[in-house]
């Protein structure tokens, strides 16, 4: 499922009070660190990542290497943090997002 820019400009102001609930760090981003961006995403469809990577090139590569393993959508991108979201039907209170 791909966000729309809609629900993108909906899902924003959501995202402003978290705090990034993965670092990646000097290892970069290794199988343990992705395995728990899926739990955090799995528990919470939204989430932020922080990554500390060199240059912008490498956080860039970094948070789309994530988005295509996880299958989770770029919502936001400021610096060093990444706002994901990705939709979980099993979730007793899921988001839920305007129409298109």
């Amino acid at each position: 499922m791909t966000l729309t820019e809609k629900q993108k400009r909906w899902i924003k102001p959501q995202v402003h009070h978290l705090k990034p609930v993965v670092l990646i760090g000097q290892q970069g981003l290794t199988d343990s660190v992705l395995a728990e961006i899926e739990r955090a995403l799995d528990h919470h469809e939204l989430i932020k990542v922080r990554v500390n990577a060199g240059d912008r090139d490498e956080r860039d590569a970094a948070i789309g290497l994530i988005c295509q393993r996880t299958g989770a959508d770029l919502v936001s991108r400021v610096g060093h943090v990444a706002a994901l979201y990705r939709h979980n039907p099993r979730k007793r209170d899921p988001i839920v997002l305007p129409k298109l």
